[in-house]
């Protein structure tokens, strides 16, 4: 299922975007951990992993931002360039026979959901050269980000990668090209950063990306986006590393599924023109959904 709002969503004024790099990273500041391999280590923390341990299995990775493998094109072009985005919408995919018939079917859900609300297509493969190949290596959840010509890896360690929809939406997103959603530029005017608490040497998953990287397509942070971090992310103490700067006991990390914001911003990432974004009967208090009618949807079409 699809995450319920916590909050509508709302665009950024085209004169508020701020070109500016101040204090923010570029892909570059990263190359120590760009072209990270495969780690057993963190397959055997997700091999530990339960649900009851306050964070996401993919934050326990010794990956950039815990469970991303950046591709030299990416460092190269940066994430808002078109390069990065599959050509058509579609992304051809192949998944390792190694996963039970659940898990396979919980992958095929979380790309269902996606297709049923963006004009992005999941394609089968059948001899393409660029395509998403779905592993399940004891290396915990990882990705590749966006399209590169070429095979990208999603890495999913079962059983704890495979457990819920939003965790695979979440390593999906990657692959389409998205980054987490606290590495935004506006990030600290929307979080505090507990930085005490966040275990030394994991202080490079918390910096922030340039808007000349990583685009927002003018949607306000989502706390409820299920590429956010959980707000105990590579703790040191078991204290929060992330807080929202209004209300400190507003949830995040949440992988129940994708935030009506999430749909959105692939839907811009992709140039959907004229494809839905929420439906009335899923989000009835979201200000743009149609009130005559359940079926009816953004943009006055039917969905």
């Amino acid at each position: 299922m699809i995450a319920s709002p916590v909050s509508s969503y709302q665009e950024v004024p085209d004169n508020e975007l701020d070109s500016t790099n101040n204090d923010k990273i570029d892909l570059k500041d990263l190359e120590h951990i760009m072209y990270g391999v495969p780690s057993e280590e963190t397959g055997k923390k997700v091999a530990e992993w339960h649900e009851n341990v306050g964070v996401n299995p993919e934050e326990l990775g010794e990956y950039a931002e815990g469970d991303i493998l950046f591709s030299e094109a990416s460092l190269r072009s940066g994430l808002r360039s078109e390069y990065t985005r599959w050509p058509n919408k579609t992304i051809h995919f192949m998944i390792s026979p190694v996963f039970t018939d659940r898990e396979k079917a919980l992958i095929l859900q979380a790309m269902n959901e996606i297709q049923k609300n963006t004009c992005i297509r999941f394609v089968q493969r059948t001899g393409e050269s660029a395509y998403v190949q779905i592993t399940a290596g004891f290396s915990g959840c990882w990705s590749s980000i966006g399209y590169s010509g070429s095979r990208v890896y999603v890495n999913l360690q079962r059983p704890g990668c495979v457990k819920k929809i939003g965790t695979i939406e979440h390593e999906l997103m990657h692959a389409m090209g998205f980054i987490h959603e606290q590495t935004r530029s506006d990030r600290d005017d929307n979080v505090i950063i507990q930085w005490p608490n966040i275990k030394p040497g994991s202080e490079n998953n918390f910096e922030k990306f340039s808007r000349t990287i990583v685009d927002d397509f003018r949607v306000k942070y989502d706390f409820n986006s299920v590429m956010h971090y959980s707000n105990k992310a590579f703790s040191a103490n078991g204290k929060a590393t992330i807080i929202a700067r209004e209300n400190p006991n507003i949830p995040m990390g949440q992988r129940d599924g994708l935030s009506p914001s999430d749909i959105v911003k692939i839907n811009r990432m992709y140039k959907c023109n004229g494809k839905r974004n929420v439906r009335q009967d899923k989000y009835p208090n979201y200000s743009n959904a149609s009130v005559t009618s359940p079926w009816n949807c953004w943009f006055g079409i039917l969905c």
